[in-house]
């Protein structure tokens, strides 16, 4: 091959090493094997904190029932129902993200908050709540896998119109 002088080839340095700070030393393997352990420990109260979650969503919820969607009153509960999102996985109960990511699907903006069904945004409270109380973590179970992917068909037919946004 024959070479061009009028080349010049620059190789970039790793900024992604440079951010972090360089190799993980050993001190900083033990800061987050405590931290896992930590973590361990915690893991008790999580279905602890999911309820506390839960139980604001459904405040939201029963103000909703009473006024609609539209307004502070929906805007609160898309908020809950996103820390719900976000929590879900994190506390162990992937379901309840699922869940929770169909119900913020369907009201994540003012405009979908204007049309959207009331009752398919309390189903999927009512079906959050039932996974709690039912202690059903994940979609192995085939009736929440089933109630799962019913909601998110109908939401999906709702949010079609807002696929662009």
């Amino acid at each position: 091959m024959a070479q061009n002088k009028d080349v010049e080839v620059i190789s970039a340095p790793n900024m992604l090493q440079i951010k972090v700070g360089g190799p993980i030393s050993q001190g900083d393997l033990h800061m987050i094997e405590k931290a896992e352990e930590a973590l361990k420990d915690m893991r008790g109260d999580f279905g602890q904190w999911l309820e506390e979650e839960v139980v604001k969503l459904e405040a939201a919820a029963k103000i909703v029932r009473e006024t609609g969607l539209k307004g502070e009153e929906g805007e609160e509960l898309f908020i809950r129902a996103h820390d719900l999102r976000g929590l879900g996985t994190t506390y162990e109960f992937p379901i309840v993200t699922r869940l929770a990511k169909s119900l913020t699907k369907m009201i994540d903006m003012p405009e979908k908050r204007q049309k959207a069904p009331t009752a398919l945004a309390l189903a999927h409270v009512g079906a959050i709540r039932a996974a709690l109380s039912q202690n059903i973590r994940d979609d192995n179970d085939p009736v929440a896998a089933a109630l799962a992917g019913e909601l998110e068909t109908q939401t999906m037919a709702f949010a079609a119109p807002w696929k662009d946004d």
